[in-house]
């Protein structure tokens, strides 16, 4: 069972990139905290809806905003309307992520802006953004979605590993910078985890992976969701800058 945070009762968590696998774990996880979820999505479509319906069924409040995390302008503008009319944000989850595998020899510039845009950049610029709120803001927590694979790369995931091993470096400046201010930043690397992409891999790759991995098997979305939900909650209060590996063991 899940550990329950009162203090996130109705703190309002902007998480990037929840319309989908962990992100989207992550928001409901968050809603059965009570929390107000706000996450962003691209185009109208079934899963905006089905989102906020289902983070409306666990008692907490849903706010949609329509922006891409790479068009810093329109990211702008909705984050300064919302926090305008709700108050500043509390939380903050840079979980909106992209990968395209390819070996090094192979690597095009346009992927490699694309990866480095969407997975580091417009973390940046998100968090740069709502620092001015989270000025404003009581016990404000940012927490970045790395990778294991930040840590400790992977074949054919240079860009991907760079993007992510960025993040991290990003998580412990903003932690240096902002604790005097009681805001806290750290960062979180999944290893495998379950979900429609990994269940889709061929049984010889799963096994594969699982041949490196001591606990022999992957992750849970709920097991990556309650450490985030701890990460942004006052249980974790005086853990500022960290690297939180889960991963059953992998990278040891």
């Amino acid at each position: 069972m899940s550990a329950i945070y009162p203090d996130l009762e109705n703190k309002k968590i902007l998480v990037t990139g929840a319309t989908r696998g962990i992100g989207k774990a992550l928001a409901i996880s968050l809603a059965r905290q009570k929390a107000h979820i706000i996450f962003n999505y691209r185009k109208e479509g079934p899963l905006v809806q089905e989102l906020i319906e289902t983070i409306k069924s666990h008692g907490a409040q849903a706010s949609a905003l329509f922006f891409d995390v790479n068009d810093t302008e329109k990211m702008t503008e909705a984050l300064t309307e919302f926090v305008k009319e709700n108050g500043p944000i509390e939380g903050l989850v840079n979980n909106a992520g992209i990968s395209k595998d390819t070996l090094i020899l192979r690597q095009k510039k346009e992927d490699l802006d694309q990866i480095l845009e969407t997975n580091l950049t417009s973390a940046i610029m998100i968090t740069t953004v709502l620092a001015r709120y989270f000025l404003k803001a009581q016990n404000v927590s940012i927490v970045n979605m790395s990778s294991i694979v930040g840590m400790m790369g992977n074949i054919a995931q240079g860009a991907y590993s760079a993007s992510k091993a960025g993040l991290i470096g990003y998580t412990k400046s903003v932690a240096k910078e902002l604790a005097s201010r009681n805001i806290r930043c750290n960062a979180v690397c999944p290893g495998f985890i379950s979900t429609e992409m990994t269940e889709n891999l061929p049984e010889k790759t799963q096994q594969e992976y699982l041949a490196h991995i001591p606990m022999k098997r992957f992750g849970s979305v709920e097991e990556v969701s309650d450490l985030v939900s701890f990460l942004l909650s006052n249980s974790s209060s005086y853990i500022t800058g960290e690297t939180f590996k889960i991963d059953g063991g992998m990278y040891i």
